[in-house]
């Protein structure tokens, strides 16, 4: 097993005006599962391909252990890399695409076929080890490509996008699997995905990349409740943070009919001329002060009866069963802004109506207007 170090490395393509990776710092541990996870082109792949060998390294470097590997060839690497289109050879049985490596290796029959075996019966793999690939289902399929990664004993599992051909119900079953398997064999794995479920559901750490430039690095815990700017705010969570511009007020942020407590130090750190400051709310930390649709709207405007916090006008409502979420539309500062609030699957507002909504003071992330940078504790 070995750690994996990315020290200021950078990719930039010929005829490229800025790199595709730039300058990418991080240390990741003996037998972590690392995720990598961004918006199609913010550099995911291209960082793993670095590590792979199959892009070269126009600044930093990258060691695996002990060993800079960064302009090794990747036979040199000791890694096995697992694809999203699986690679399978079609003439070829499972336990023959299994073995394969082994085979160019010059390991012996009796000892390819018993890591065979053995990597099969991790997989759940053995009663299909004499079939073609052209008879398995996709989710076999990807059990086979893992499998020819097992077999081979490698310091570092790489894996890019390997669920995307899956349907959504095998790809809740498989994540399961692969973060199961990884844990049980304790090798060093770094992952790439662009859905940030699969990354948070599956990662020791998460690494968020935009335009190939890393945003934050942390446990999926500590990324949901402390992302570092604007963009991981966005990124990370599903349904998505809800991040809204409001003024600057005494003691806090103006948000509606509602004064919501920020600490001094958070907005003290706004940019110079910043009157306004962003706020994140995730869905769930809304709590709904007025149901009543038709009361709400008999009150219109602001006034000394009106209700606390922020009007929503209800647009569509997704059920889930123990919850539902709200989509809807406020007037924050003047402007049109759409809002998603969790609501108790139970008691689901109709459409057209208005609630009135007031975030968790505890719960608000605060982030600079101007920078994007987070402000809160």
């Amino acid at each position: 097993m070995a750690t994996v170090t990315y020290d200021k490395a950078t990719r930039i393509y010929p005829g490229a005006d800025k790199p595709a990776v730039d300058q990418l710092d991080i240390a990741i541990e003996d037998g972590e599962f690392l995720v990598l996870v961004g918006p199609s082109g913010c550099g995911k792949s291209t960082s793993l391909r670095m590590l792979a060998g199959l892009e070269d390294v126009n600044g930093g470097s990258i060691r695996i252990g002990d060993r800079d590997v960064t302009h090794l060839p990747p036979k040199d690497r000791d890694i096995a890399m697992v694809f999203q289109n699986y690679a399978l050879y079609p003439h070829m049985t499972v336990a023959d695409n299994m073995g394969f490596a082994l085979k160019i290796a010059g390991v012996p029959k009796s000892e390819i076929r018993q890591k065979v075996e053995d990597a099969a019966k991790i997989l759940d793999l053995t009663e299909y080890l004499g079939r073609k690939p052209k008879a398995l289902s996709g989710g076999q399929r990807q059990r086979v490509a893992m499998g020819r990664a097992i077999v081979r004993e490698p310091q570092v599992f790489l894996m890019d996008e390997p669920l995307s051909n899956l349907d959504a119900k095998l790809r809740v079953q498989t994540r399961t699997q692969i973060a199961g398997l990884q844990r049980r064999l304790g090798i060093t794995t770094v992952y790439v995905t662009h859905d940030q479920v699969e990354a948070m559901t599956m990662g020791d750490r998460v690494a968020v990349l935009k335009d190939g430039l890393l945003q934050q690095v942390d446990t999926p815990r500590n990324m949901y409740d402390r992302p570092a700017n604007l963009f991981v705010a966005g990124f990370i969570g599903s349904p998505a943070m809800n991040l809204v511009e409001v003024p600057v007020t005494d003691g806090g942020v103006k948000f509606g009919n509602s004064v919501v407590p920020v600490s001094r130090e958070a907005l003290a750190g706004t940019g110079k001329g910043d009157r306004t400051v962003t706020v994140g709310v995730r869905p769930e930390h809304f709590d709904v002060v007025e149901q009543n649709g038709e009361a709400a709207r008999s009150l219109g405007k602001e006034s000394k009866d009106a209700p606390a916090g922020l009007a929503v006008t209800v647009n569509v409502v997704e059920e889930l069963g123990a919850d539902g979420y709200v989509y809807g539309t406020a007037e924050v500062g003047g402007e049109r802004k759409d809002l998603v609030v969790r609501v108790n699957g139970r008691n689901v507002p109709e459409k057209g109506s208005i609630l009135h909504v007031v975030p968790r003071p505890g719960e608000l992330h605060v982030f600079s207007t101007s920078s994007g940078e987070r402000l809160s504790d």
